[in-house]
């Protein structure tokens, strides 16, 4: 395949509701069993978060569906493995309509069976749809995905050919889909096509090709991945792919090499995956400081993108979640050192809500997937008003890096359970390095050596790795039966509060918020029972007196106080001191005894780790 064409946001992309990308859809075609492959795959994608799934298998026998609420470990029981099919589609859901349900599993099939469909993405107009076109047809199922494939049959029932009708279909769907179609008529093809959700084709060696949501889920057939863009549709068939846009023009384009090593997806001999992604972080941090460093020791970045900070009268960090949490301390970074005024955006705020702009604004989106659907609505934004933008993610290919001017890597290899650790560290050392590098060619020198205090940092790690006994007894001691608890810090330690609190609260199901020291009084103070816990960060020198005030405020009210202090502030009755770091980076070491803390409050209280309720990895929803 040739590129023949520039890769560039959609045009006529407007603001939707974002997706559920955390759903995963997988496909193959070829000469192998396809049933194992297939669940393979889907469990390469369980760390997006999913309720039910299920695959279909052609044959010439037909369509033969297995579908199961619940993990892929129970879709698996229920595989009759005397069905032999070299043609099948695969997805893991996360219900959006629909209550999680064998029922509203897919894949889902027309009324003759003959079509068979999975679906990720929400159709925003399935209910007109349905009054439209199938007010004679009884859906079995709530979900918007049914529709799809039931109003392919009637198209096809009217006299249109099966590639006809599904042009026809995705031309009056609204909304967003990464869509894999079997014909039953037809076990030679997988018709796919995506708009606003990640989807690609894998190239197999001209016996065999693949379809995935996530290169990762196909990895261990094929590292040749096509990107598919918005608003076409693709013939998927053993020996050949085709791309075409809605009007049937044919696309060439050439294949990418997916950059991801399979054998750092296995948790090895880890429990689960976020406790060996927690231990990861002194070798990820040691990995940025290669990356990033030049032959003569220091720190480098890419001129282009090092250019375009500097030449940005402003920076807009756009970011959600857990990432939003780092651009806050990356603000501190590029403001304090390279002395260039920077604002912090929630990506789902920011497109519906978009502040007065500079005159020559820098846009830094920050997404651990780079498949962010509210991130990626703000750079579709943002570039239609020709402004630049940079990703910092840690997956190379994805969406964000592909549609933005400028990428840079986090090198934290693949982040497999939901609460992101590793990505966050690394995010922070990115834009640790960022910063100093765009400070020193405006001509300003940082008073510390960054790639020695990196080095620093990620010894300071691994020793905080080490006291995995106490980080489980701190645990035990203020979370095993709390409904609540309060991380409170000043200046840095504040964001690191709400790093924490979110990890708590995400794997644990504590109600944990973290506020700002001083505001405690102005209204959160009300909140402090008789043993609430209450974790205080005291890492920075100028607030240490401050905290360690707020501290006593909520003593008076009978909190349960948990300070965890830098080497050198500590006091008598610190529960936790951390090793000396700069205090400038001290955000990267004191949010790891945080990590550790909520893995452990999470285990005691019998949760899901890696796979909390109601959360995935990828894609938030709306």
């Amino acid at each position: 395949m040739n590129v023949s064409e520039k890769r560039l946001p959609v045009p006529g992309y407007t603001l939707w509701e974002e997706t559920n990308n955390m759903c995963g859809i997988v496909g193959y075609i070829g000469q192998q069993d396809a049933k194992d492959i297939l669940l393979k795959g889907l469990e390469k994608l369980e760390y997006r978060g999913y309720d039910s799934a299920g695959i279909a298998a052609m044959n010439e026998d037909g369509v033969h569906i297995f579908k199961e609420k619940g993990r892929i470990a129970e879709l698996r029981e229920s595989v009759d493995e005397k069905v032999q099919a070299s043609t099948g589609i695969g997805h893991t859901r996360w219900a959006t309509h629909g209550v999680p349900s064998r029922v509203n599993a897919h894949p889902h099939q027309s009324t003759t069976s003959r079509f068979t469909l999975v679906h990720n993405g929400v159709i925003e107009n399935y209910s007109i749809l349905k009054r439209e076109y199938l007010q004679d047809v009884q859906l079995k199922s709530d979900t918007d995905t049914e529709v799809i494939v039931q109003v392919i049959e009637k198209f096809v029932a009217e006299g249109l050919e099966v590639e006809q009708a599904f042009r026809q279909t995705l031309s009056i769907l609204k909304g967003s889909y990464a869509i894999a179609l079997l014909d039953e008529q037809n076990p030679n093809l997988i018709y796919v096509a995506k708009n606003k959700s990640p989807l690609l084709v894998g190239l197999g060696d001209g016996s065999f090709n693949v379809v995935a949501s996530d290169a990762m889920a196909m990895l261990q057939v094929t590292d040749q991945y096509v990107e598919i863009m918005d608003k076409e549709m693709v013939l998927v068939e053993r020996e050949s792919v085709t791309i075409q846009d809605l009007q049937g023009n044919v696309i060439e384009r050439a294949p990418y090499k997916a950059e991801l090593d399979a054998s750092d997806i296995e948790k090895g001999t880890y429990p689960h995956y976020m406790l060996k992604e927690i231990d990861e972080q002194p070798l990820v941090t040691r990995r940025i400081i290669e990356k990033y460093r030049n032959e003569d020791g220091g720190l480098t970045i890419d001129k282009d993108i090092v250019n375009a900070v500097n030449a940005a009268d402003r920076i807009y960090i756009i970011a959600a979640g857990t990432s939003y949490h780092a651009g806050l301390i990356g603000k501190q970074f590029i403001e304090k050192w390279a002395n260039t005024p920077v604002e912090v955006h929630i990506a789902s705020e920011f497109s519906y809500n978009m502040p007065l702009l500079s005159a020559n604004p820098l846009f830094i989106f920050i997404s651990q997937s780079g498949e962010t659907a509210d991130s990626r609505a703000v750079l579709v934004q943002i570039k239609e008003l020709g402004h630049k933008a940079l990703t910092i993610t840690n997956v190379p290919g994805s969406t964000l890096s592909r549609e933005a001017d400028y990428t840079l890597l986090l090198h934290a290899g693949p982040e497999i359970a939901v609460a992101s650790t590793k990505a966050y560290t690394a995010q922070l050392a990115v834009l640790s390095i960022l910063a100093a590098v765009a400070a020193n060619a405006k001509g300003y020198s940082l008073e510390f050596d960054l790639t020695k205090e990196l080095g620093i940092i990620a010894n300071a790690m691994e020793v905080l790795c080490d006291q995995k006994e106490e980080m489980e007894a701190i645990a035990r001691e203020y979370l095993s039966t709390t409904r609540n608890a309060f991380f409170i810090g000043r200046s840095v330690d504040y964001y690191v509060g709400l790093e924490g609190a979110l990890k708590l609260k995400e794997i644990s199901y504590i109600q944990a918020e973290g506020f700002a020291g001083g505001e405690l009084k102005h209204g959160t103070i009300a909140l402090i029972e008789e043993g609430t816990p209450i974790i205080a960060l005291a890492t920075q020198e100028h607030v240490n007196l401050s905290i360690r005030g707020n501290v006593k405020e909520v003593v008076a009210r009978g909190a349960n106080p948990c300070i965890i202090s830098m080497k050198g502030l500590e006091e008598e009755d610190d529960r936790f001191v951390l090793p000396s770091v700069h205090e400038q980076l001290s955000a990267l070491v004191a949010v790891v005894p945080l990590q550790l803390i909520s893995y452990y409050a999470a285990l005691h209280r019998g949760c899901d780790v890696d796979k909390p309720r109601n959360l995935a990895k990828s894609v938030t929803v709306e």
